[in-house]
């Protein structure tokens, strides 16, 4: 399956060039209209909840954006060098949590897979979209 990777500095600014990235992929993986806009939504999220709390800041460390292919869609990896990541527990209802911890909560519903991988002093998380 083709596949490639955006390195880029953590910070606001780059969240345009992210989202332009991901879009161009999701086309490649022919998925319409409402699941790219899931899927922009979902790195956005991602994106901005690493640089706010796993960094502490803009310019604190890198983000590399990874796109694959999938026979059915499209795979979106995000990686990270900042804090580890604690996932909030999602089965309590949005209302009971802290605010602010809706960031997983949100992108569970947007994609179809959501899971995080941590080893070596990186973050991983990895997240799919099917057509349909």
């Amino acid at each position: 399956m083709a596949d490639s990777t955006l390195k880029v500095t953590g910070s606001y600014k780059n969240l345009d060039a992210i989202a332009h990235f991901v879009t161009e992929w999701a086309l490649k993986a022919a998925l319409d209209e409402r699941a790219i806009y899931a899927v922009q939504m979902a790195v956005d999220e991602a994106c901005s909840n690493i640089i706010a709390h796993g960094y502490g800041g803009e310019g604190k460390g890198d983000l590399q954006v990874a796109c694959q292919l999938l026979p059915d869609g499209l795979q979106v990896s995000i990686t990270d060098f900042g804090a580890p990541f604690a996932a909030e527990n999602t089965a309590a209802a949005p209302e009971s949590r802290a605010e602010g911890a809706l960031g997983l909560f949100l992108m569970r519903q947007l994609m179809d897979k959501v899971r995080f991988e941590a080893a070596g002093g990186q973050n991983k998380l990895i997240m799919e979209k099917r057509n349909g």
